[in-house]
């Protein structure tokens, strides 16, 4: 079995561009499980649908869920009870990771220290997973710490304390974009707009609706 666990950025991130369609025939490519945790479906569904502005996004991972193309942990054999725990385990390290003037810093939520959660208990059940995710902190978090302390510096301009004992266990996790997905998707001919610059609008479309991807990135990935 395997899994791509989606983040609520990169679900908003589709919705927001019209591409939910294409999440239907990456599911039949890819011949696995597509995830959500609680945690995203209250960020994605349950929070939004009560907010004119955001309701028809919400709608329409609604329909993602009751056509199962999106489903619970469950479905992998992994309990709530399980992940709830592992979710605070994490939510609280990695808030406890980061210091600016003798403050710990708040860099994660729910939605994404429940992914990571899943992850993790995934991999122990021997289930090959990816966690679709657009935020940049929690990708350095797990590939690397000591980047993210840098950007905090630069970005914050000030001292910023890295924790390392307090550092989540999460280096084995393994990450992917939304643009990346955008690219597959294309690759295997989903995206039926036929003009050459289909590509490079999707990769643009999903960088400005908050892709953490640069210019740099985008066009090596045109190049491949």
């Amino acid at each position: 079995m395997k899994a791509i666990i989606f983040d609520s950025s990169t679900l908003i991130n589709f919705v927001m561009n019209g591409l939910e369609g294409m999440l239907v025939s990456l599911k039949k490519e890819f011949s696995g499980k597509f995830i959500i945790t609680r945690y995203v479906k209250f960020e994605t569904f349950d929070r939004p649908i009560n907010n004119k502005q955001f309701e028809l996004g919400a709608l329409k991972i609604l329909h993602l869920l009751n056509s199962k193309v999106l489903e619970m942990p469950e479905s992998l054999g992994i309990s709530e009870n399980n992940l709830r725990e592992r979710t605070k385990n994490i939510l609280g390290k990695a808030n406890r990771t980061f210091s600016a003037r003798g403050e710990f810093m708040h860099i994660i939520d729910e939605g994404e220290a429940s992914c990571l959660a899943l992850s993790l208990l995934a991999e122990e059940k021997g289930i090959k997973n990816v966690i679709a995710i657009d935020e940049r902190t929690t990708r350095m978090l797990g590939e690397k710490p000591e980047n993210l302390q840098k950007l905090f510096e630069k970005k914050f301009h000030m001292d910023i304390k890295l924790f390392k004992d307090n550092i989540p266990e999460i280096s084995s996790v393994k990450f992917i974009r939304s643009s990346e997905l955008a690219y597959v998707a294309w690759k295997k001919k989903i995206i039926e707009l036929e003009d050459g610059k289909v590509l490079d609008a999707l990769l643009y479309a999903t960088k400005f609706k908050g892709s953490a991807i640069s210019q740099k990135e985008i066009e090596e990935i045109k190049r491949l």
